[in-house]
């Protein structure tokens, strides 16, 4: 088959299971935003989409989501179109739909079967809202907020023939009757890179800490540190652990949030995530402690492959 997936960042969650498709066959084609640098990846043929215009300044907060959306939506269209003209038509199309990108290509090829990514299902009660009541929403209008955000989502499950979705779980925020249309693909871990290496070495503070597997290693990686994804409740753990495991070192990966969160709100007044609990715990962390803490940003794969094979916890 001629199968095309629809990624705004490319490849995605879509890493183990587009190789998989070309190994068994089929001609594999990508349409994307990133720019990978190059045509083709792992057999995956490359091709781009660009935006040329961006959200209205000053735009409802309430539709800004769908709009961001309906942008990405007709820049992929138009490069759909182009492709069309070349003579491309694919069998089938497996888009994460997150991003709006794959709501007008049944326009371009209605004949295509379509199948998305069901990654989440946005709900105002009892997933990811209101769970940390030390952050409370503080705007009465969120719950409507959030349900607007589904519009992507409801539009695309009267499109698509099928989903995928990478656990149970995720699978069950969908309603019926899409739910049933779900089935259930995990990402896929590649275990001939993913394995125990009781040879692994890591060096820190420019070789002058050499890490092994014979060392107490606690890690916590986020791609942001924020308190959606337990920052604050890491951190302070951290005076206790440290004074009940003393020759511990913690190793924290993630990106200060500066450029602002991955999920949540900003800090009032300013500052980061980072920062402000690295500052609330301070009064019970001496400068011996500190010099156990080591701060990292993003990594490469290879070296977070190595964090995996390193961490005692």
């Amino acid at each position: 088959m001629k199968i095309l997936f629809i990624h705004q960042n490319f490849p995605g969650q879509f890493k183990s299971l587009a190789p998989a498709l070309v190994e068994a066959g089929h001609a594999v084609r990508t349409l994307t935003m990133r720019d990978i640098g190059k045509k083709s990846w792992l057999g995956v043929t490359i091709d781009r989409y660009t935006l040329n215009k961006f959200s209205t300044k000053g735009i409802d907060p309430w539709v800004s989501d769908f709009e961001s959306k309906a942008i990405r939506a007709e820049a992929c269209f138009r490069a759909a179109l182009e492709l069309m003209k070349q003579g491309y038509e694919p069998d089938l199309i497996i888009a994460h739909h997150g991003w709006g990108e794959s709501l007008f290509l049944k326009e371009v090829w209605p004949k295509a079967r379509l199948g998305i990514y069901c990654e989440f299902f946005y709900k105002t009660h009892g997933l990811d809202v209101g769970f940390d009541p030390e952050f409370p929403e503080m705007d009465e209008g969120y719950g409507c907020k959030l349900t607007l955000k589904n519009v992507n989502n409801l539009l695309h499950m009267q499109l698509a023939d099928a989903g995928i979705s990478p656990t149970n779980w995720q699978a069950s925020t969908f309603p019926e009757p899409f739910r049933s249309k779900i089935t259930i693909v995990h990402d896929g871990i590649d275990t001939d890179v993913l394995v125990p290496d009781p040879e692994v070495s890591l060096t820190l503070n420019n070789g002058k800490i050499k890490l092994t597997r014979q060392d107490e290693i606690i890690t916590f990686a986020n791609r942001n540190l924020e308190p959606y994804r337990g920052y604050h409740i890491f951190m302070r753990a951290l005076p206790e652990i440290l004074k009940r495991r003393p020759n511990a070192r913690v190793l924290i990966v993630g990106g200060d949030g500066k450029d602002g969160p991955s999920y949540g709100a900003v800090p009032d007044g300013g500052g980061s995530w980072k920062e402000i609990f690295k500052s609330e715990i301070s009064s019970g962390m001496t400068e011996a402690d500190w010099a156990r803490v080591h701060y990292s940003s993003k990594i490469p794969y290879q070296t977070f492959t190595k964090l995996l094979q390193l961490s005692t916890v």
